[in-house]
């Protein structure tokens, strides 16, 4: 298996692990423990992470759709829904990894568009739109 397989696997696994079944303990086998993190909405380091998750709704689903890797870097479309906010948020998130593990991260977060709000009248994620939650 070649690298960029490899990496795009152990993403989502580290992703389903933490985000989907919040296993903590395994999570700290995908994340560095000197991971460095990007995000302007997250607090840093892996346990800046864990702890954002902790303090989301039990609610919360991570789902993935298109995958790009080049050497050690990983870009993941995806969609965090039952994040206790009104819309999913839409991400790109950009994953560097070294020996297997996650140890670099960087996003771009965006609230998903409704078919009323979308410009160009097509979904961000997948291929329907949401169902409006009142």
């Amino acid at each position: 298996m070649n690298i960029e397989v490899q990496n795009k696997s152990i993403v989502l696994k580290a992703f389903d692990t933490l985000f989907n079944k919040r296993d903590y303990a395994a999570a700290e086998e995908y994340w560095s423990a000197d991971y460095i993190q990007h995000s302007a909405l997250i607090p840093p380091g892996r346990q800046g992470l864990f702890d954002l998750i902790k303090s989301l709704p039990t609610t919360l689903t991570y789902e993935h759709s298109v995958m790009m890797a080049e050497d050690d870097k990983v870009m993941v479309h995806g969609r965090f829904s039952g994040n206790g906010s009104p819309t999913a948020l839409i991400a790109v998130d950009i994953v560097r990894i070294e020996n297997g593990i996650l140890v670099e991260h960087w996003d771009v977060l965006q609230d998903e568009a409704t078919a009323i709000s979308s410009a160009s009248g097509l979904p961000m994620f997948g291929a329907t739109f949401p169902e409006l939650i009142e």
